[in-house]
C-alpha cells in the first residue's frame, strides 16, 4: 500500500508544481493573505476530485468526446487573456498597490477565479483524469486507490504549502514595485498559456 501511495504522490507532485495560472493566482492570494485557506482547499479538492474520476476509469469519456476539450479550451483562452490584461494594467499603473492596499477580492470572486483557472484549463483533465487515471491501471483494488490518494495528497501539500508559504514573501511585497513586477510576470504567464492552448487546439 505504501509504494502505490508514494508513486501516486510523486506523479501528482511532478504534474502540479509547474508554473501555471492556477499556481500564480494561489501565490498572489497567499501574499495578500486573502481567503488563503478557502482558495488552497478549493484547488486541492478540485484536483482530488478529478484524480478520483480518473482512477475510477472515467478518462475514456474525455477521450471519446473531443468537442468537450475544445469548448473548455476556447473558454479557457478567453478567460486567461482577460485576466492577463487586468494583471498587465495593474503592472503598468504608477500607483500599483502594496500589501494591504487595493480592493480585496470577495470570497465568491476568489473561488470563482479558482474554478475558472482549474476547470477551464484542458490540461488539468489530461493530467489528472487521463494521465494519472491511466497510470492507475497498473494497480488493482486497494492499491489502486492508495495510488489515487497519493496523487491527491500531493495537491493538498502543494496548494497549502504555496498559499501559506507565500507569507514569507510579504516583506518583499511591501513595496509597490514588487507587486508591479509580480503582476507583469502573471500577465506574461497568462498570455503564454493562452497562446500555448491556442496552438495546441490548432494542432489538435
Amino acid at each position: 500500500m505504501l509504494l502505490p501511495f508514494v508513486t501516486g504522490f510523486a506523479i501528482g507532485g511532478s504534474l502540479i508544481v509547474a508554473i501555471g495560472a492556477q499556481n500564480a493566482f494561489v501565490l498572489r492570494q497567499g501574499i495578500k493573505r486573502e481567503h488563503v485557506f478557502a482558495v488552497s482547499l478549493f484547488c486541492a479538492a478540485s484536483d482530488a476530485t478529478l484524480i478520483a474520476l480518473g482512477v475510477a476509469g472515467l478518462g475514456f469519456l474525455i477521450e471519446k468526446v473531443p468537442g468537450l476539450i475544445t469548448a473548455v479550451t476556447i473558454f479557457g483562452i478567453v478567460f486567461l487573456l482577460a485576466y492577463g490584461v487586468m494583471a498587465a494594467r495593474r503592472a503598468m499603473a504608477p500607483g500599483a498597490m502594496a500589501v494591504g492596499q487595493g480592493a480585496p477580492l470577495t470570497l465568491k470572486a476568489a473561488l470563482s477565479a479558482c474554478a475558472a483557472f482549474t476547470f477551464l484549463n484542458p490540461h488539468v483533465y489530461l493530467d489528472t483524469v487521463i494521465l494519472v487515471g491511466s497510470l492507475a491501471a497498473g494497480y488493482a483494488g486497494q492499491e489502486r486507490w492508495a495510488y489515487g490518494m497519493g496523487a491527491a495528497s500531493a495537491s493538498f501539500v502543494w496548494f497549502f504549502g504555496l498559499g501559506y508559504g507565500a507569507r514569507v514573501l510579504t516583506p518583499l511585497f511591501a513595496k509597490p514595485m514588487a507587486w508591479r513586477i509580480l503582476d507583469a510576470i502573471i500577465a506574461c504567464i497568462m498570455g503564454m498559456i493562452a497562446l500555448k492552448l491556442g496552438l495546441w487546439m490548432i494542432r489538435g
